[in-house]
């Protein structure tokens, strides 16, 4: 077996999560060659030990592993597909991982094709935001074969606390889709008690203690809120990709013939949030769309 120092590992998106999962795998003395579209994004990685390769292709030849964790699904089939793709120029064995939150199908799709070539492929969505990302306490959720998962297992836990397999390719999308379509109807919940705590002549910040430890507890109440009653709308998850990803879940919803009520309001709501020029800002900017119409 591989130690971290002889196992060479590919990471390609290095943006606001990336970044922080790239430094962990440096700090557990993982070699790590980094891609991204911008590679002054990547200087302070450089600086810090990361190697960079000057193409997807590139990348893919020189390494073991190759994580993946970009923007949109039609990202992902980029980095993927084609001539200069990950899976046309990755060696035998490879073992390839892509934690975009993603289309299960599309998880099926790069499986179904990786096994041809003899790659190993596990979609690997994660949950957490920017917090989670640098204190490496990761929910990730898994998809693939186990022994696929077993190999990629000790990586795992350099960047997530919370990893669990749920089956075959896409069943990582799945459950990661049900995370987010979680989410969505409690920040709308988050957003509707702190907008009623003002109104009412509450101070937020003690609703917000009083509330917070109960049954009304959440990661989005503790995390988020705080945030919106500062207003610091600093992205840790950004408006438009949570729009991505609500959009896909609702996708997937229709293939599977069940009705999202919560999950389709909320993706208006954002979507509407977008159309106030919050498209980069962070998902607790919600509250904003509260206070421009209430």
């Amino acid at each position: 077996m591989m130690t971290n120092e002889q196992l060479k590992i590919g990471f390609i998106g290095t943006g606001v999560m990336g970044k922080s999962m790239v430094q962990n795998l440096l700090n557990a003395s993982y070699e790590v060659n980094i891609y991204t579209r911008t590679k002054e994004k990547a200087t302070e990685l450089i600086n810090n030990g990361a190697t960079w390769s000057d193409s997807i292709a590139d990348l893919a030849n020189n390494v073991h592993v190759v994580i993946t964790m970009v923007g949109y699904p039609h990202d992902v089939e980029e980095v993927y597909f084609g001539a200069e793709g990950i899976i046309e120029n990755a060696k035998s064995e490879t073992l390839i991982i892509d934690m975009t939150t993603s289309s299960p199908k599309l998880a099926k799709q790069i499986y179904d094709v990786a096994k041809e070539k003899n790659i190993f492929s596990l979609d690997a969505p994660v949950s957490g935001g920017d917090i989670g990302a640098k204190n490496a306490t990761l929910a990730i959720m898994v998809g693939g074969d186990e022994q696929a998962y077993q190999k990629a297992l000790p990586i795992f836990e350099v960047l997530g606390n919370n990893i669990v397999w749920h089956g075959e390719a896409g069943a990582g999308q799945h459950a990661k889709l049900a995370n987010q379509i979680t989410i969505a109807s409690n920040m709308i919940g988050v957003c509707e008690a702190l907008i009623y705590a003002k109104k009412s002549g509450l101070e937020p910040e003690k609703v917000l203690s009083s509330i917070s430890t109960g049954a009304a507890g959440s990661w989005s109440l503790s995390n988020l809120a705080p945030r919106m009653i500062k207003n610091d709308f600093s992205p840790g998850f950004f408006v438009k990709h949570f729009i991505k990803d609500m959009t896909i879940a609702v996708e997937s919803a229709k293939d599977l013939e069940i009705d999202m009520p919560g999950l389709t309001l909320a993706l208006d709501l954002y979507k509407q949030l977008a159309d106030m020029g919050e498209n980069d800002s962070g998902t607790q900017a919600l509250i904003k769309y509260y206070d421009e119409n209430f």
